[in-house]
């Protein structure tokens, strides 16, 4: 009797374990996003995709190894694609591809955490001899696997057939997918969709749900860049830490040793928080609260002071072939034109330099604005930006050179009249479905007899005078302003002048969708 109480109790136990491990499974949804696309999966895909999710739970003791890698490396990873303007939801190719094992080897010889071949991993300028082997470095590798993605995606414009060409080639990757997928920006998932993509999107879905949740179990990576030559042991001293941890997670010297050829990162663990991660997520996304003085003066709003960055030949912007334009070929209108004259002027078709820029066809090029002779990114340099009064979605993706579809995509905004002056918009990851942007306050509050008087007759011409610049051509009233259009004028130029929106000055002055204002029109413009 006893016997049988103790097999029911483990039966219970077994059957609430299992229960258990299956309730947090993540499903395999109809619909996902994945680097800027919209990926659909139909039903017997969906089946075909949760068999490889559940398989990365089936040994929970494995998964939570492999949890704990995911933890100390992922930042890394993240970071050195985005550095790429790769999107990091290529992230978890590493996870498929090695499990982020530094050392794995597959049955073909590749090597390291994103298993490049001998050949190919000397194509992405990795150094690979009896000395070192950059495969087996995490920082190295993925500047190397980012590379390799961002030159076989220039190929298709489709993160989905760039990500199939990691496993067959460009060349079989070409051969398979023909232009079928190029540039389109949803992708349906059925039974005939390449396995390697499929398997993907398991890893994606087992690694990214919000179900799956990852612990830093008290330890954090640490980087350090060294230029050698120097050993494992002398630095094992530096960082306070076993020499054997330093083997353990630098694979990449055979030896111990460090040369002097170039500057290699080294990474070592350290019990605790991670601060400086902490820091970074503070400065990224000022404070919610009323103090103007912290957002205004916050690194997320002076970088955007820095952008666009021009290099090249400066004196001859204008001209095509001279400058880059947030590392993109781009050049300078000299003056207001048409389309058609500066697509001539800079010898970019016409339609060409609409897609490049996002521009709608009849739209003016002002004087002084970058335009770009080369395709824009999926993301930016930097993480997010506060908008600015004035500022539309349109002129952010050309300041930091990121296409306006994906701006739009990863903020769930479509249209300017959504944007407010503070928003925290997103430049590289995507923002959660329902999630909320963030706004912070970019100008103080007035103080209280200020508003007070803002309310009385006599206020008017005191607010005139704080007024550092009026131009001539406007007349100034208690509430709003009225502008008379002067030659050469858009409705874009106007609306920067001023500090508002163009879908503003349009909704104000009931202006139609070809945009077009008259010398001498009189537009009204209320105080942002």
């Amino acid at each position: 009797m006893k016997t049988n109480n103790i097999l029911s109790l483990i039966f219970i136990l077994t059957f609430f374990n299992q229960h258990n491990l299956l309730a947090q499974i993540p499903q395999v949804p109809a619909e996902l996003e994945f680097a800027n696309l919209v990926v659909r999966i139909n039903p017997q895909a969906r089946r075909e995709i949760q068999l490889d999710v559940d398989a990365q739970f089936r040994n929970p003791s494995y998964f939570k190894i492999k949890q704990a890698r995911v933890n100390l490396y992922m930042p890394i990873v993240e970071r050195e694609l985005r550095n790429a303007g790769v999107p990091t939801d290529l992230k978890y190719l590493v996870i498929q591809e090695s499990g982020l094992i530094g050392d794995a080897v597959s049955t073909s010889n590749a090597v390291g955490f994103w298993q490049f071949k001998q050949g190919t991993a000397e194509e992405v300028f990795l150094r690979v001899d009896n000395q070192i082997d950059e495969r087996k470095n995490i920082v190295s590798s993925t500047k190397g696997a980012a590379l390799y993605l961002q030159k076989h995606n220039r190929s298709f414009d489709n993160w989905m057939c760039a990500l199939v060409s990691y496993q067959m080639g460009l060349g079989g990757a070409k051969a398979y997918f023909g232009t079928q997928y190029n540039g389109k920006r949803i992708v349906d998932v059925d039974r005939n969709t390449h396995w390697y993509f499929k398997k993907f999107l398991a890893h994606k879905i087992a690694f990214g749900s919000p179900t799956v949740q990852f612990t830093s179990n008290g330890v954090y990576m640490m980087e350090d860049r060294v230029q050698g030559p120097t050993t494992l042991a002398a630095l094992a001293k530096k960082y306070g830490v076993p020499v054997s941890q330093l083997e353990e997670y630098n694979l990449w010297t055979r030896n111990g040793k460090i040369p002097g050829d170039r500057v290699y990162t080294v990474v070592y663990v350290k019990d605790g928080s991670a601060p400086i991660q902490q820091a970074v997520i503070a400065e990224t996304l000022p404070s919610t609260s009323n103090n103007s003085s912290s957002a205004t003066s916050s690194p997320a709003y002076k970088q955007a002071n820095s952008f666009p960055r021009i290099a090249g030949n400066t004196t001859k912007a204008s001209q095509p072939d001279q400058i880059t334009v947030n590392n993109l070929d781009g050049v300078q209108a000299a003056q207001t034109t048409t389309q058609r004259t500066f697509s001539d002027r800079v010898g970019v078709r016409e339609g060409k330099l609409r897609r490049l820029n996002d521009l709608s066809k009849g739209e003016r090029i002002e004087a002084g604005e970058y335009y770009y002779t080369e395709k824009k990114k999926a993301s930016a340099e930097v993480a997010t930006h506060i908008v600015r009064p004035g500022e539309t979605l349109w002129s952010i993706s050309q300041k930091y050179g990121i296409k306006l579809a994906a701006l739009k995509s990863k903020n769930r905004i479509r249209k300017d009249s959504d944007l407010k002056a503070g928003m925290v918009l997103n430049l590289q990851e995507h923002r959660k479905r329902g999630e909320e942007i963030p706004r912070v306050n970019l100008s103080a509050p007035a103080p209280a007899k200020q508003v007070m008087a803002s309310n009385s007759p006599t206020s008017v011409g005191q607010q005139t005078k704080t007024n550092t610049v009026t131009p001539a051509n406007t007349a100034v009233s208690s509430s709003r302003i009225t502008h008379t259009v002067s030659s050469g004028e858009t409705l874009f130029a106007i609306s920067k002048r001023y500090g508002v929106t163009v879908d503003q000055l349009k909704s104000w002055n009931n202006i139609g969708s070809q945009n077009i204002i008259s010398i001498g029109q009189k537009l009204v413009i209320f105080r942002p």
